[in-house]
């Protein structure tokens, strides 16, 4: 049943009806459920077609401006224009109140951007077609809010410049760059524009965005920043390996081509001053690839790494998987490296819900426990070590020793004094049985001391490990 078919304050409409109603793609429908949180839930209808009531979405709808019919024509004559190009047009647009220049717009664009921006403001038309850029083409240049929310509920406040290598749209680099000085890259120089645009119209004059390939061609060589951030990309089938080998940003070893990631975290560290920070968005793969093991390793052991925190999915505009938060620090001594990593597991909760940990989901590892074979750094692993009941285990343990210590007495079997040297030629088979028999217990006594030397040991590592961790105390 079509929405025209429906009558009532309680019409329900799918979601291909919202996107067809307002001139836009189903996908911007589902981006705009993902990202935000006050978007009307659904009332009705099977997984793959809900039903949402018509009037909460027109609610929904007039207090984002997404059902401004002038907004609507202004998109679709920047859709049919520059096709799956949107970051460009869009640029376009915001190049034309920054500058005045409509050099890269055709007439009628210009013109219907400008009436628009009559009626509101040029910083508010940007601001709705960028949200309509996110929600729709979701490129690999767009950092989602939910994201941004939770990064900059991990880095705290923002002091002197911050630095963004692979900024996109700049979106996540402005967001925790208020009030601070802003630098930021980009490759994409449609979203680099864009960036830069955005930051005028909002009056920030601190803001400077540079064009190009970060890893291969740094435009901030000399930049170290007192916080950096980073949602790079990912699954990137070439970062430049071959031509930067020797590059000396690689101080924790030179990434395979597999990870790409970690050229990116070693990249932003480069840039991290002296008791500076880094948070980057990585894909949680990267905590636990044999490829990226030991730089893993040295990262911990050297104490650079000092929180990693794992979040729910649907944080991220381009996908519904989780993401991990890493959080670096440069120390400004050698005495100030962390003895310990946080770990942190959100992935239960809500993408919208709180971002503190509840005492269940943290835990503090000492960076000993982290240096080995693997070096799997996966929150969620450590946080369930963690929540393990030490205590009831080590009582266990202790209780099995005691049964096993007795179960030893009765195996020695009893033995009295004999002939001297045995003739087995001449002993009755009554005889041949009984030694026998002795040897076999003498053999199963001797098998059970080695286990029970191996649950000795293992008792004793938990008791130490537990007194040391406080999980147990003595009585």
């Amino acid at each position: 049943m079509n929405a025209e078919s429906r009558s009532g304050a309680d019409l329900l409409v799918t979601a291909a009806e919202i996107a067809r109603s307002v001139g836009v793609t189903r996908a911007a429908v589902s981006g705009w459920r993902r990202r935000h949180a006050d978007f009307p839930a659904p009332v009705g209808g099977g997984t793959r077609n809900v039903l949402f009531v018509l009037s909460e979405v027109h609610t929904w709808l007039d207090r984002h401006r997404r059902s401004d019919p002038g907004e609507v024509l202004l998109w679709q004559a920047l859709r049919r224009t520059y096709g799956d190009d949107m970051t460009r047009g869009v640029a376009g647009i915001a190049d034309l109140f920054v500058t005045g220049a409509a050099a890269s717009l055709d007439d009628e664009i210009a013109s219907q951007a400008t009436a628009l921006a009559a009626e509101s403001s040029p910083s508010e038309v940007v601001a709705g077609l960028t949200a309509r850029l996110a929600g729709s083409a979701v490129p690999e240049h767009v950092t989602g809010p939910r994201l941004i929310r939770a990064v900059k509920h991990f880095a705290g406040q923002a002091h002197g410049v911050v630095f963004d290598p692979a900024c996109g749209i700049g979106s996540l680099l402005l967001a925790l760059g208020d009030g601070c000085g802003v630098a930021g890259q980009e490759l994409d120089p449609a979203a680099a524009r864009l960036a830069g645009s955005r930051a005028r119209l909002a009056g920030r004059g601190d803001v400077t965005i540079r064009t190009g390939d970060s890893l291969r061609a740094d435009g901030w060589p000399e930049l170290r920043a007192p916080l950096v951030v980073c949602d790079p990309p990912v699954n990137a089938p070439d970062w430049g390996r071959e031509d930067l080998l020797l590059d000396a940003r690689w101080e924790l070893g030179v990434p395979t081509r597999a990870e790409g990631e970690l050229a990116w975290l070693q990249h932003c560290y480069a840039h991290v001053a002296p008791a500076g920070r880094a948070i980057l968005v990585m894909p949680p793969a990267v905590a636990h690839r044999e490829a990226g093991r030991h730089i893993r390793a040295e990262l911990v052991r050297r104490g650079l790494l000092t929180q990693l925190v794992a979040l729910p999915p649907g944080m991220a505009a381009k996908h519904d998987q989780p993401v991990h938060l890493w959080l670096l620090a440069r120390p400004a001594s050698p005495d100030d490296a962390v003895s310990s990593v946080r770990m942190v597991d959100l992935t239960a909760n809500d993408p919208d819900g709180p971002l503190t940990p509840t005492p269940g989901q943290v835990v503090d590892v000492p960076l000993v426990e982290l240096l080995d074979e693997t070096v799997d750094l996966t929150p969620a692993r450590h946080v369930a070590a963690s929540r393990s009941d030490r205590l009831a285990q080590y009582a266990s343990l202790r209780e099995d020793l005691a049964h096993r210590l007795h179960e030893l007495l009765t195996l020695l079997p009893p033995l009295t004094a004999g002939p001297g040297t045995l003739d087995a030629a001449r002993m009755s088979i009554e005889d041949q049985r009984l030694y026998g028999a002795a040897f076999r217990a003498l053999d199963e006594f001797e098998r059970q001391v080695k286990e029970l030397a191996d649950l000795g040991e293992q008792a004793a590592s938990m008791a130490r490990d537990g007194l040391t961790s406080g999980a147990i105390r003595p009585q």
